[in-house]
């Protein structure tokens, strides 16, 4: 069975601001960081449909340090989708924004094929981090 994260976060912003930040390699790299480390995650990220991409960073015992993507859905700036692989598993992530007015935007994040309860609370841990530096980023 494949369980399902679904996080929200809003941030005072514009909708083409933070889009940017989610689809812009460079500033990709200034808010996804290596969990334990703080280290960037290199990235070669473009926002094109069936582009194949990868995170890096440094490997420990457990991990390559790389996750491979691919490019599901561009559609700018309200949704953008693709594909993590990394430790055999393959997830999908997806996100939507809204542009609430008032320079406010509702940023949904949606992960999905996550495997079981602890990788849920791994996923929840690593996105509530990664997108509070994305408000930085923003």
């Amino acid at each position: 069975m494949s369980l399902v994260l679904t996080l929200d976060f809003q941030y005072k912003t514009s909708i083409e601001k933070l889009w940017s930040a989610l689809t812009d390699s460079s500033k990709l790299g200034k808010w996804v960081a290596n969990i334990h480390t703080g280290q960037a995650m290199e990235n070669d990220f473009k926002p094109v449909v069936g582009h194949r991409f990868q995170f890096r960073t440094q490997p420990t015992e457990w991990w390559d340090g790389i996750v491979d993507g691919e490019v599901l859905i561009v559609d700018a700036p309200n949704r953008l989708s693709y594909t993590r692989a990394s430790g055999g598993e393959m997830h999908t992530v997806t996100w939507t924004l809204q542009d609430l007015g008032d320079a406010k935007v509702n940023l949904h994040l949606e992960h999905s094929g996550i495997s079981n309860a602890q990788a849920l609370g791994g996923a929840k841990y690593g996105w509530g981090k990664w997108c509070g530096e994305l408000e930085t980023a923003v």
